[in-house]
């Protein structure tokens, strides 16, 4: 038996993660499992989460949330703070839970009305990217099914931007004429030129992205040149819309390997210099910040 202090959890929309956290900030022991928000009616939140940590706790426990378990489809709508703002505030939101061994609080997320724009989970990687990187302004580049570019100045969030650059990425690949052409390889250099194609002429996005379908008919690319392409007109033209965000800034990215890196190159082809950051480490900081928070908001 495990008997932590607390337990930090991520909640998305297809995974779950948690983390057992000791008196001393460090992680006892980090479970996940596929119970992510959009595979859970109302009812299912409490038995997904007690499934994954049964073996942590055995009176009632502190645990801090952050995610789309904050969503109207999720346990408790934990509602949107309105930017700008430091990315972590108060209240959080306190989920029914029938078993008293659960105290589960969950943070905010965060909206601008003009533009209009949220984000939930977000918030709280960057606050814990600001909690280990104390003064930095610039920007923080979140890639994702949904990127999100943040403006942060004097630890707060200024504003944002949101781009389906990852879920349409997904939709064409496996949903339309493209997944023909789609395989699992790929080319570095076909990203890079679709890169530069997209960032030089992004008003010509939907011709360059039928040119992948036709370049595979006509013998003249591969399925992983055509993977790549595709990959590469999009974060592009993402890029080319965001340029206000990145240009002459201080810019880190903070996501999943892979994902996060090819951000990292698109940015450097563009002669920025982004710092990479650990996910999981920005994730576990912020969750670690909530839980101060929450403590000083309970005093």
């Amino acid at each position: 038996m495990i008997a932590p202090a607390w337990i930090a959890v991520d909640w998305g929309t297809t995974h779950l993660r948690a983390w057992a956290i000791g008196s001393d900030g460090a992680v006892l022991s980090a479970a996940q499992s596929d119970d992510g928000m959009g595979r859970l009616a109302a009812d299912g939140f409490e038995p997904a989460l007690l499934k994954l940590i049964e073996g942590w706790i055995d009176s009632p426990t502190h645990i801090v949330a952050c995610g789309m378990v904050g969503s109207r489809q999720g346990w408790v709508d934990a509602g949107y703070r309105p930017v700008p703002a430091p990315p972590l505030g108060g209240p959080l939101a306190l989920a029914p839970a029938r078993d008293t061994r659960l105290i589960v609080h969950i943070v905010p997320g965060l909206k601008q009305d003009k533009p209009a724009d949220v984000m939930r989970g977000e918030e709280t990687q960057i606050a814990g990217f600001l909690a280990l990187n104390p003064g930095f302004d610039g920007v923080l580049c979140l890639p994702g099914t949904h990127t999100k570019w943040a403006h942060i100045s004097a630890g707060e969030v200024v504003s944002f931007a949101s781009f389906m650059t990852g879920e349409v990425f997904s939709l064409l690949s496996q949903h339309s004429v493209l997944r023909h052409s789609m395989g699992e390889a790929w080319s570095d250099a076909a990203f890079a030129e679709a890169l530069s194609d997209a960032m030089a002429r992004p008003e010509r996005l939907a011709g360059h992205l039928f040119g992948i379908r036709a370049s595979g008919l006509l013998g003249q690319s591969n399925s992983a040149e055509a993977r790549a392409r595709l990959s590469g007109l999009l974060i592009g033209a993402e890029l080319a819309a965001a340029r206000p965000y990145w240009l002459g800034q201080n810019v880190a990215v903070i996501g999943a390997p892979g994902l996060a890196d090819l951000y990292a190159q698109a940015l450097t082809a563009q002669g920025a210099a982004p710092v990479m950051t650990d996910a999981e480490a920005m994730t576990q900081a912020g969750l670690a910040a909530a839980r101060v928070l929450l403590k000083e908001t309970a005093q």
